[in-house]
C-alpha cells in the first residue's frame, strides 16, 4: 500500500464514520491485530475528529466489556465477530461495530455489523473537517499495561501526539519529517505488507523496518507506526514474531531498523539464523518497552556490528517516549542506560518527601536514586474517569510521577532503577529487582528471570527469583551465581523454576502475577 493509498483510504473511512454519526470526541475503540487495515483505521478516525483506543485483540470478553464501558466507545472494530465480543458489546452498549474481514451482517446488539471496506465505500477522499482544538481535543486513549494493578485510560490530546511523534522522528532521523515530501521524498514510499513486492525499490538513505510491536500498544502505535509514517519509512507488516520469517524479510528488503522490547531481541539473538553480519543492512537497533538485559546488549553488539544500539525509555502516560540514547555520532551511547531527555522534555529525580534530587543540571546530585517526574508536551491529561489517580501522578504545573526509580549520571544520562512498586525493603535496605535479574540473566542455563519480594516476619520482604531455565541447572547453582556478587542483604533467597516469566503483550513481566505464586 503507497502512502497515497493510505491516504484515500483512510479519508474515506473517516468520512464513512461521520455518516454513521461518529465524529469529533466520540471514542472508536480498535480491535486488531498488525494488519494492513490498522493504519487505515487509525488515521480514519483520527481525521473523522473522533478518538482512537486501541485494544488487545486477545483481550478476553469480560475485561473488553470494561474498557468499552470505561471509554463509552460509540464504535467498535475488531477483526472477529465471537461470542465473547458480542456479549461484550452488548454488555457496554456500542452503537456500531465495524468488522475488518468475514462477518458483516452480522446481528448485533442495536442493528447489523459493517464490514470495514463499506463503511468507506463510495466516500470521498477529501478529509473530513473535525474542528479540532490540538491542545483540548483527545487522539487517544491508552490503556496502561496493567503490570501492577487495574489498566487505566491514559488520555492524549493531538497535541500529545503529534508532538512526540515529531520529538522522536527528530531524534532518529535528524530530520523535520515533511521537509522533502514533494521532491521525491514521502511520496514515492510504500507501506508493504509480506509478501510479493515486484514494486519495491529503496532508494539510498531511506528507511526500512519489519515491524512486529504490536500497534494496539503505545510503543507500537508511536515508535512503530507514527514514527515511520512521518519519516517516511517503507514499513513490512508482522502480526506476529516468528524468528524465521522476521530474519527472512529483514534480509529480502534491506532493513535498516531493528527494534521491540528485550524478549523480542532475545529470542532473535538466540536463532542461529541471526549469526553476526547476517543483516548488513541495518543501522539501528532500538529497545523499548522493558530495561535492556546487559548481555542481550552485548549480544547486539556483536550481531550487528557498526549499528547504533539504543535504548530508550517511556510509558503511555507520556504518549510514548521520555528519553533515548543518541543515534548519531552527537553523543555517546551508554550500556544500562536509557539516555537522555527527547527535545523540550525535562526530566527530574525526585527523593523522599519531595525533594529534587536531580533537577536536570549534568552534575548536580548525580548518582542519587529517587522518582523519575517528566515534564514536556508528550505528558498525558489525565486518566479517563479517575480525577484521585490524576492527581496523584500529575501536578497542576505538569510534571508527571513516573513511578520509576532512576538515577541520573554526572553527563545528565537517565538510569532507570526499578519500580518504586517493585521496591523491596530488606531489614530496612533498599533491593531493587532489576539488578539480581542481570545477574540471573547473564547465566547461561537462564532464558528469563525475574524477582519479587516474598512478606517475611523478621525481615520485612525478602527476594525470590521466578527463573524460565534454557538448560538444566539447580536451584544452588543459581543462588551461588547471584550471592556470589552481591552485598549479604540483596541475597536471593529462594529459586522457583516457571515454564514461562509471564509478560504483557509489549514485553512488560506481570510480576503481579507472579506474587500471587508466592
Amino acid at each position: 500500500m503507497r502512502y497515497g493509498e493510505l491516504w484515500r483510504q483512510a479519508c474515506r473511512f473517516g468520512n464513512g464514520l461521520r455518516a454513521l454519526g461518529v465524529g469529533r470526541g466520540d471514542v472508536v475503540v480498535c480491535r486488531l491485530p498488525n494488519v494492513l487495515e490498522f493504519p487505515v483505521v487509525y488515521y480514519g478516525v483520527l481525521l473523522a475528529g473522533a478518538v482512537f483506543c486501541p485494544v488487545n485483540p486477545l483481550l478476553p470478553g469480560g475485561d473488553l466489556a470494561v474498557q468499552l464501558g470505561e471509554c463509552g466507545a460509540v464504535a467498535l472494530v475488531t477483526a472477529d465477530l465471537g461470542p465473547a465480543v458480542l456479549e461484550a458489546v452488548e454488555e457496554a452498549g456500542t452503537r456500531h461495530v465495524v468488522v475488518a474481514g468475514d462477518g458483516a451482517g452480522a446481528v448485533v446488539p442495536g442493528g447489523r455489523a459493517v464490514g470495514l471496506a463499506a463503511v468507506g465505500a463510495g466516500r470521498g477522499c477529501d478529509p473530513p473537517s473535525a474542528g479540532l482544538v490540538p491542545r483540548a481535543d483527545l487522539a487517544h486513549i491508552v490503556y496502561t499495561g496493567g503490570t501492577t494493578g487495574h489498566p487505566k485510560g491514559a488520555m492524549l490530546t493531538h497535541r500529545n501526539v503529534v508532538a512526540n511523534t515529531l520529538q522522536n522522528a527528530c531524534w532518529f532521523t535528524g530530520t523535520v519529517p515533511g521537509a522533502g515530501a514533494g521532491a521525491g521524498g514521502h511520496q514515492g514510499v510504500v507501506l508493504e505488507a509480506a509478501g510479493p513486492a515486484a514494486e519495491y525499490a529503496q532508494r539510498p538513505g531511506e528507511t526500512s523496518i519489519v515491524t512486529v510491536a504490536p500497534w494496539f500498544h503505545a510503543l507500537g502505535l508511536i515508535a512503530y507506526l507514527g514514527l515511520q509514517v512521518a519519516a517516511g519509512s517503507t514499513v513490512v507488516v508482522h502480526s506476529r514474531f516468528d524468528v524465521a520469517a522476521f530474519v527472512a524479510d529483514a534480509r529480502r528488503f534491506g532493513v535498516t531498523q531493528v527494534g521491540g522490547a528485550p524478549a523480542m531481541l532475545r529470542a532473535l539473538l538466540a536463532d542461529p539464523s541471526c549469526r553476526a553480519g547476517a543483516l548488513p543492512s541495518v543501522r539501528t537497533v532500538t529497545c523499548g518497552a522493558a530495561p535492556l538485559p546487559g548481555e542481550t546488549f552485548a549480544g547486539l553488539r556483536e550481531r550487528f556490528p557498526g549499528a547504533a544500539i539504543v535504548e530508550g525509555y517511556g510509558m503511555a502516560e507520556v504518549t510514548m517516549g521520555v528519553s533515548a540514547n543518541p543515534v548519531n555520532g552527537s553523543g555517546p551511547r551508554k550500556a544500562g542506560s536509557v539516555g537522555l531527555p527527547l527535545f523540550d522534555t525535562e526530566v527530574k529525580v525526585v527523593g523522599a518527601g519531595g525533594a529534587v534530587v536531580t533537577g536536570g543540571t549534568p552534575g548536580v546530585g548525580a548518582g542519587r536514586e529517587g522518582e523519575i517526574c517528566v515534564r514536556g508536551p508528550q505528558v498525558m491529561a489525565g486518566y479517563r474517569n479517575r480525577p484521585e489517580e490524576t492527581a496523584a501522578v500529575l501536578s497542576a504545573d505538569g510534571w508527571l510521577r513516573t513511578g520509576d526509580v532512576g538515577v541520573v549520571d554526572g553527563d545528565g544520562y537517565l538510569s532507570v532503577v526499578g519500580r518504586v512498586k517493585d521496591l523491596l525493603i530488606y531489614k530496612g535496605y533498599n533491593v531493587y529487582p532489576r539488578e539480581l535479574e542481570e545477574i540471573l540473566l547473564a547465566h547461561p542455563a537462564v532464558r528469563n528471570a525475574a524477582v519479587v519480594g516474598r512478606p517475611d516476619a523478621e525481615a520485612g520482604e525478602v527476594p525470590v527469583a521466578f527463573v524460565a531455565a534454557a538448560a538444566p541447572v539447580g536451584a544452588e547453582d543459581l543462588l551461588a551465581h547471584v550471592n556470589g556478587r552481591v552485598v549479604p542483604y540483596k541475597r536471593v533467597r529462594e529459586v522457583r523454576f516457571v515454564d514461562e516469566i509471564p509478560v504483557s503483550a509489549s514485553g512488560k513481566t506481570l510480576k503481579r502475577l507472579l506474587r500471587d505464586l508466592l
